[in-house]
């Protein structure tokens, strides 16, 4: 699918995912700007963020409202009804890894497939309804992600009544075009970017190097209690060769934390 010939008015609805993290936050806003140059089509924006409950920075929920109401768009929270990812992870006795990416897929994916379905129900159109699902990955980020499609189909997400296209709005941009658009926007952004860390979503990521464990420890000492029980009842390391329980045992010891420089996923 050719991303340049996209045309956002051959679209019923336009969900925007967001973390509300610094890459969702510039891409809401970049959306917002191309739905209103193709002719105010803010009514067909809505923005979609998965809950993670404990496991994400505090006000991480109250913040992605808040974007979606700076520009008068509809909102919509989803969790995973079952239980939270740390009880998730208590009941399978590990925890996600590169190849098991149950953390996406079961608290960030599939809750978003229900608000997908709710509001082809609310549109019933007689037809398929044609959904540009917007997500904000950049290349920059990653050798995967830079090879990601643009513009591409979403064959799992569509069935007889939803045609799904995803589509990565800021796929080429830099971090730094991220903060321009964020300071340029005026909207608020999250605070744990101001305590040094690079990305929004789990305090504890399976994916972050140590650096970004030991400050997102330091600023939620309870949660990493948490984890640190939990790692301790199933038999399981945070990761492979690598403990949470030791992190928190340098933390008590005086370990010093600094701003992290971004990691790849």
């Amino acid at each position: 699918m050719n991303a340049a010939a996209l045309d956002l008015t051959s679209y019923d609805l336009i969900v925007v995912s967001s973390s509300a993290g610094k890459d969702s936050q510039a891409m809401l806003d970049y959306v917002i700007e191309q739905a209103d140059l193709a002719g105010g089509l803010r009514d067909r924006i809505v923005v979609v963020h998965a809950d993670l409950g404990r496991v994400e920075w505090k006000g991480t929920a109250e913040l992605a409202r808040e974007q979606a109401a700076h520009y008068g768009v509809r909102f919509e929270i989803v969790s995973r009804t079952k239980n939270d990812l740390l009880d998730q992870v208590a009941a399978r006795g590990m925890w996600p890894s590169s190849k098991q990416r149950y953390c996406t897929s079961d608290h960030k994916r599939g809750p978003i497939l229900t608000v997908l379905t709710k509001l082809v129900a609310e549109k019933n159109l007689g037809r398929p309804v044609r959904i540009l699902q917007c997500i904000g990955l950049r290349a920059q980020e990653s050798s995967t992600r830079a090879k990601l499609a643009v513009l591409e189909l979403n064959e799992r997400a569509t069935n007889g009544r939803r045609t799904v296209t995803d589509w990565l709005p800021i796929h080429a941009w830099t971090v730094d075009q991220v903060w321009a658009r964020i300071k340029a926007s005026g909207v608020r952004h999250h605070y744990v970017y101001d305590l040094g860390m690079p990305r929004l979503s789990c305090c504890f990521c399976i994916f972050a190097p140590k650096a970004a464990l030991l400050l997102a420890g330091k600023h939620n000492p309870e949660l990493l209690d948490q984890y640190v029980e939990v790692e301790a009842r199933i038999g399981h390391t945070f990761k492979a060769n690598f403990s949470l329980a030791t992190l928190k045992a340098e933390l008590v010891a005086g370990a010093t934390t600094q701003a992290v420089a971004n990691w790849t996923m």
